[in-house]
This record gives C-alpha cells, structure tokens and sequence, in this order.
C-alpha cells in the first residue's frame, strides 16, 4: 500500500503520491528512522524542510540533474532522492526496473547525472572490480555509515567522485556535505561535545511523542546524538554516538574511533568495535571483523596501539561473515553486540 504518513509502496507509486502532494506548500509526511540503537521514531518532515534540503543539495553540487535510486524509498536517503528528482524536475531511474546496476547506470541519460549509496554498496562494487561504473555521476552522495579510508582511496582511484553527507532522517538527510554544512543549515558543538544542527531543513517533531520532540528541539537547534568536533578550517568531523562509549576498567573507550583503525588493518574487508560487558572490567571492547583469513589478535592489538591509546586496544578478534545492518545500510548495534559477546565467549 502506498502512503506517505509513514512513507512506504513501491518506488514508482511513492513517486507518483510525491508529485501529487508536492503542490501542497503546507504538505508533511513521516519517515520512520532506522532504529539502529532501539525502536524507531515516525518522524514528521514538512514539505517545506524537504525542499530546502533538495535545493541545498543541488546548489552544492552544482546544479539539477537526473538521479539513479539504489536505496529503500521508506528511508530519508532514498526518499530524498526522489525528492530532488521531482524538485528539479527530471526522472528518476530506478536500478530494480533493470536486470544489474550495469544497465540501469547505461539508463541514466541525463547532462548532469547524481546517485546515492550507503557504505555497504561501495565496498561491493570495489570488491567486484566495478567501481568504475560510478564514474557516469558527477557525484556519489555515500552516507548512513562510516566509509573506510581505504575505500575512499580506492573511489578516488577510480575517478569516482564520491561526497560523503552526514545528515539523518530529523534533517531531511544529509545536511553536512564533507565536513562543511549545505546553505542555510548552522553546526555548533556544545560543551560535551554533542553535535547540534539548526536551519530550514528541520523536522517538525516526532509523531504522538512531544517529550521526545521537546528533548530532541531546543531554542531551534537538534540537539543530535552524535559527538562531533570542528577543525581548523571548520569542518564537521564526527567521532561517534554519544552511548557509543565501552567503559572498561573506568576508561572511556569511544569505539567508532577504534573502529576507524580497524578498517585499516591489513585484510580486513569491514570491522566494527563493540563493548561487550565483563565482570572484572565493567566492559571490554570486542573487533568483529570480516576478514578472510581472520587477522592475529596481536596484529590488530599492534595496530590499533600504534594509533591510539593502548586502553582502547580490543581484547578479542570475532570473524564474521558480515556486519549485520539495517534496510539503510546503517549498522544495526544491538545485533552486532548479541553477536559479539556470543561469539567471543564461546
């Protein structure tokens, strides 16, 4: 069934519902969130917010263009691609109308062509040795996740000119293209060191939940759950969720900085840093990693202490086939932990 509060059908059907309610200056919708932490939010986002969000997007990257959806259109990165599309007025190519990526990408026919991919699809295509395809887009938006350095390395390598956003569904997306945020949208970091967002492209607050929307809106800013600094040059550089913290022994170990070194530890595919709980050390942090042969446990420790405080080396190397996540790509935490401590007491 196709619907807009929240948003779910088909890609052609949700486009079709888009076109229609976009002449609505005082149209909403809701988008669920991903709930990779807990259960999901309905998170109301005004016509109005979507439309900054598109023109933002499409001032940054240097005008209208013809988008190629690769993602679930029931997601804010998916959505917004459809977004843009009847924003600037061009069609939309949808990659499961074609029988491979291949054909759907020789679709694209447009003089300025854009597509948006999460992590996990990047680093399929690198290991598929296909890459290249990307080069037919004047950018690949790549969000919902870390992206590995070695796999940026490996896009720019290819002529691929990959944009990575930081955003979420209570921005109507991306809002931080690169580090440095889209027109209009302001970035500030409070005293502990949470990331807060403010502009036109703001959600109007969580459907039935007003507590919620009152902790999450203050004095116009979103207050995120994100840590995050700025360098020199003012650019947003995000170090993690506020509880992605392991407190082992009374150290605070923030795990996506561990996880930044694994990803460029020799072998290693995909890796994600968890805190698995511990009766001597309140907690102790656990790489998963999907790597074929697995890496020796004091080739990871070496690794990571050469980089970063030796507190904050892993304890334990688990091997995975893959790092569960959710339909956005995202990493879905709570089953990463389930599989941690299951696999490394075992």
């Amino acid at each position: 069934m196709t619907s807009l509060r929240p948003v779910a059908g088909a890609p052609h059907e949700v486009l079709s519902r888009l076109r229609s309610w976009w002449g609505d200056p005082d149209g909403s919708l809701t988008l669920e969130t991903s709930g990779s932490t807990g259960a999901p939010k309905r998170v109301r986002l005004s016509r109005a917010a979507l439309a900054a969000s598109a023109t933002a997007t499409q001032t940054r990257l240097g005008g209208p263009g013809q988008w190629l959806l690769d993602l679930p259109v029931d997601r804010v990165a998916g959505l917004q691609v459809l977004v843009r599309s009847v924003a600037a007025g061009t069609a939309p190519v949808v990659a499961s109308d074609y029988g491979s990526l291949d054909v759907a990408v020789a679709a694209v026919d447009g003089d300025r062509a854009y597509a948006s991919v999460v992590p996990t699809q990047l680093h399929r295509l690198a290991e598929s040795g296909r890459l290249a395809l990307l080069r037919r887009f004047d950018a690949v938006l790549v969000g919902g996740a870390a992206t590995a350095p070695g796999l940026l390395e490996r896009a720019a390598d290819e002529e691929v000119r990959v944009v990575r956003t930081y955003g979420m569904t209570e921005t109507a997306g991306g809002c931080v293209y690169d580090g440095l945020a889209l027109d209009g949208v302001g970035v500030r970091i409070d005293v502990e060191g949470r990331v807060h967002l403010a502009g036109p492209v703001l959600f109007d607050g969580y459907e039935d939940d007003p507590a919620a929307t009152a902790g999450a809106l203050v004095d116009g800013w979103f207050r995120t759950d994100d840590l995050g600094r700025l360098d020199d040059d003012g650019r947003l550089v995000v170090l993690g969720r506020v509880d992605d913290v392991a407190v082992s022994g009374g150290v605070n170990v923030p795990l996506p900085a561990v996880t930044e070194e694994l990803l460029g530890v020799p072998g290693v595919d995909d890796a994600i840093a968890v805190g698995v709980p511990d009766a001597e050390w309140g907690a102790v942090v656990v790489a998963c990693v999907v790597a074929d042969p697995a890496p020796e446990i004091d080739a990871v420790r070496d690794h990571i202490a050469d980089r970063l405080p030796r507190e904050w080396v892993p304890r334990g190397v688990v091997r995975v086939a893959s790092i569960p996540r959710l339909t956005g790509g995202k990493v879905d935490r709570q089953a990463v932990r389930r599989l941690a401590e299951r696999e490394w007491r075992s």
